[in-house]
């Protein structure tokens, strides 16, 4: 069985404390985009995982396909062992959420293959256990999400009157280094009244609260967002602890697009 698992951007994202079990509480807004992995599941003799495509760093038997297929294995004794293979497209360790979807969609696709019969309540539960973002790709629609990013609530949100240029300029940003250097404020407009605002007003209002020290750490990525703006987009940002980035552009209105010449050497995608 086939499935392409498609990433996400970040629209807006506040550190709002620390909570006591260490983790952080996030406000941002989770925004599905069709720039996709593909993930093949085939029944088979004894469990194994193969990768083409951008390398994955780590232990493979660490990968969350795996974590997916035996945290399944624990509560359904029929489930067979499978090969999965994995075409890895989407930018690795850039905030789009490609491995976060990589496991969702294997508890998706091994649910229907072999009907477990799991609604999509469960899913969300076990997705939670194999991570924060997890969760969003069983829903895989517009949400808001709050807790770690796993509290989800889906809302009406449409771009589609929008072209989304997303760069990756393939700087490893670690997830705990960035949340190591944001300074937790609650204070601010809540990202829900902002998205509820036209695109073209979120420039001054719609924040990335990792943006502010990942540049400090990596001055020149502040360049893509820059140049973004200048090529006509009505707003930009770093998704998730970075280090990709968006541009929203308008589709209607003649403007010519920004093309992968302006970021060299840099995963470019118009979607």
């Amino acid at each position: 069985m086939l499935s392409f698992p498609n990433c996400k951007i970040n629209l807006g994202l506040r550190i709002l404390c620390r909570r006591e079990d260490g983790y952080h509480q996030l406000e941002t807004a989770f925004y599905p985009l069709p720039v996709k992995d593909v993930l093949e599941t085939i029944r088979s003799e004894a469990l194994s995982f193969t990768a083409t495509g951008l390398p994955i760093p780590g232990d493979a038997s660490a990968n969350l396909c795996l974590k997916a297929w035996q945290l399944l294995k624990k509560d359904f004794e029929q489930l067979p062992p499978v090969e999965i293979h994995l075409h890895k497209h989407i930018p690795i360790g850039a905030g789009l959420g490609g491995g976060s979807a990589d496991g969702a969609f294997t508890l998706l696709q091994l649910n229907r293959q072999f009907r477990l019969g799991l609604n999509e309540e469960k899913l969300m539960a076990y997705a939670a256990q194999l991570g924060s973002d997890c969760p969003f790709f069983i829903l895989n629609k517009p949400c808001l999400a709050g807790g770690r990013g796993e509290k989800l609530e889906p809302i009406e949100l449409d771009l589609s009157r929008f072209w989304l240029a997303l760069v990756s300029p393939g700087v490893h940003i670690g997830t705990a280094w960035a949340f190591s250097q944001c300074t937790p404020a609650q204070e601010g407009r809540s990202i829900r009244e902002i998205l509820a605002q036209p695109a073209e007003t979120w420039k001054d209002q719609l924040v990335n609260d990792f943006e502010k020290p990942v540049f400090l750490a990596h001055p020149g990525l502040i360049k893509i967002k820059e140049q973004l703006y200048r090529a006509g987009a009505v707003y930009a940002s770093m998704t998730g602890s970075g280090s990709a980035f968006y541009g929203i552009f308008p589709r209607d209105t003649g403007l010519t697009l920004p093309d992968a010449s302006l970021f060299p050497g840099y995963f470019f995608s118009i979607v």
